[in-house]
């Protein structure tokens, strides 16, 4: 289904969007950023608190990572701009630091948690669960990237074949 080389890759490009995203919200006040914009999390702010949330949850599954209170619904988890940027830029470096030491066998297999959303125990391919970290991310990026380009604020790229060689 996946390789490690696909989470290698697929850990570079979220920080090289993350970084751009978060480079682009800094043009805005913290007042701009926590503006209701029609989004499923309203805000630019609560939605990049959320992703962040949801990267933690997952990882705490998947790599012992400790698991962020709350719920996915309580953002922004992070409330203080400077904290979130720099959980996050933790964050992506703990994803490529795991990626980097993933062999097949850390891949295959089943995963089961308890998911507090459904309030039942679930059982899915690790695989799978990889995949939807990464596909999450991007969704949610996708928003905000949206509300960025609605508040007159410039975005990078975010093809991954355009993606700089200095994140590879």
């Amino acid at each position: 289904m996946i390789t490690p080389g696909y989470i290698h890759r697929m850990a570079r490009y979220n920080r090289w969007q993350n970084e751009h995203l978060y480079g682009a919200a800094d043009g805005l006040s913290d007042a701009e950023r926590r503006a209701d914009r029609g989004s499923f999390f309203e805000s630019i702010h609560a939605t990049l608190s959320h992703i962040l949330w949801a990267d933690e949850i997952w990882m705490s599954r998947l790599a012992d990572w400790e698991a962020p209170q709350g719920t996915s619904r309580e953002t922004p988890l992070y409330n203080d701009w400077t904290a979130l940027k720099a959980r996050r830029a933790s964050a992506d470096q703990r994803f490529i630091s795991w990626g980097d030491t993933l062999k097949q066998a850390d891949i295959d297999g089943e995963l089961e948690w308890y998911s507090g959303t459904l309030k039942r125990g679930m059982t899915s391919p690790r695989a799978l669960c990889i995949m939807q970290v990464f596909n999450h991310q991007t969704h949610h990026r996708g928003q905000v990237h949206a509300m960025l380009t609605a508040a007159g604020v410039e975005t990078d790229d975010t093809d991954l074949p355009f993606m700089p060689d200095a994140f590879l």
